[in-house]
């Protein structure tokens, strides 16, 4: 696991390509991730040691500004050992008794409240995505026990207020107590509506079979 992880949205796709070289010349970083994203924009995700992910993350940040095309960024200097699985694409059927999900206008403003709720809460993330199919939000899939969720919606909602990237961009954040089976193994699967399979409850009603002419 990295000491730490920095993640970069540019407005610009070209300026983000050149940011990613510059960031790979000037510090040893892992390039843990690049490349375009909803809608038209640039993410570079990039870890490593502390002094070297803060190095890389200056230029990249210093380049998309010079160019006037930071979206948002962030630089987590220890950052909680779920988001970095997540972060490349693990994910987890929920196991608590309560659901949480959270949705943010960017995908670093997302990272932030994570780091910091998981820090400060005992809660699972189940499901992070950035930016792809979601029109260039990001949404997150957190279970736990009931006042432990409502803790850290509360805490993801002050935080937002807070930032000093600039409030506003926690989107949406719900509670859902004692979760419906069905849901939990379809959350296990996917977040995508077009690669959901059908479920259907053991004893449901069953369409009639239409009548033959």
């Amino acid at each position: 696991m990295n000491k730490a992880l920095a993640l970069i949205e540019f407005e610009s796709m070209a300026t983000g390509v050149h940011a990613v070289d510059r960031m790979l010349k000037q510090a040893p970083v892992a390039l843990l991730r690049c490349g375009t994203v909803h809608p038209g924009r640039y993410l570079a995700l990039v870890g490593g040691t502390v002094a070297a992910t803060e190095e890389a993350h200056g230029v990249g940040v210093e380049l998309a500004r010079a160019n006037g095309c930071l979206v948002d960024q962030v630089l987590l200097p220890d950052p909680h050992p779920s988001l970095e699985p997540g972060l490349v694409g693990s994910r987890r059927e929920p196991a608590g008794d309560t659901l949480a999900v959270l949705e943010t206008a960017t995908s670093p403003a997302m990272l932030r409240l994570l780091d910091a709720m998981l820090k400060r809460v005992p809660l699972r993330l189940d499901k992070l995505r950035l930016a792809d199919d979601l029109g260039g939000r990001a949404f997150a899939v957190l279970d736990g026990e009931l006042p432990d969720v409502q803790e850290a919606v509360e805490i993801a909602g002050e935080l937002d207020a807070a930032d000093a990237q600039g409030p506003g961009k926690l989107l949406g954040a719900s509670i859902t107590a004692r979760m419906d089976d069905t849901l939990r193994k379809v959350l296990g699967e996917t977040t995508l509506f077009a690669s959901c399979r059908n479920w259907t409850p053991q004893g449901a009603e069953k369409l009639a079979a239409p009548e033959e002419d």
